[in-house]
């Protein structure tokens, strides 16, 4: 079976994050300080000031997400609508303040937005992405 063009799309952004956060998580720990505790934090959903194992962990479970839609695998399709969800209600403040004066942050964040609700509806509601989820579950695999 062979899996739409759009969900390795997706997977390839999911392990994009990965390589960010765990280069960030590696230079963390090879030298301390030197990158912004910040640097992480749209995309570790508050963890960022837990330390570079932080950065790591949830680099490699973006990866494992990625690894998962390649696969066809149901269980990171949930996974990547939830991380998506979760992404979508962390940047509602971001919105928010950067909508006091509209700039070019109200639509850098206003666009991120957009994007994890269309790969998010994309996830759950598209029919050629429930039919390759169906014929995976049909196979056996």
């Amino acid at each position: 079976m062979e899996r739409p063009a759009s969900l390795s799309v997706i997977a390839s952004l999911f392990f994009l994050v990965a390589a960010y956060l765990v280069v960030i998580g590696v230079l963390d720990l090879i030298s301390p300080g030197t990158l912004s505790a910040a640097a992480g934090a749209p995309i570790t959903y508050g963890r960022e000031l837990d330390g570079p194992q932080t950065a790591i962990s949830v680099g490699l479970g973006w990866a494992l997400v990625g690894w998962g839609l390649l696969q066809v695998r149901s269980w990171a399709r949930w996974c990547a609508i939830g991380i998506m969800v979760l992404g979508i209600a962390s940047s509602i403040p971001a919105v928010s303040a950067a909508a006091r004066s509209i700039g070019w942050r109200f639509f850098w964040y206003g666009a991120q937005v957009m994007i994890r609700v269309v790969i998010t509806w994309y996830l759950a509601q598209s029919p050629e992405i429930s039919d390759a989820f169906k014929k995976k579950i049909a196979a056996g695999n």
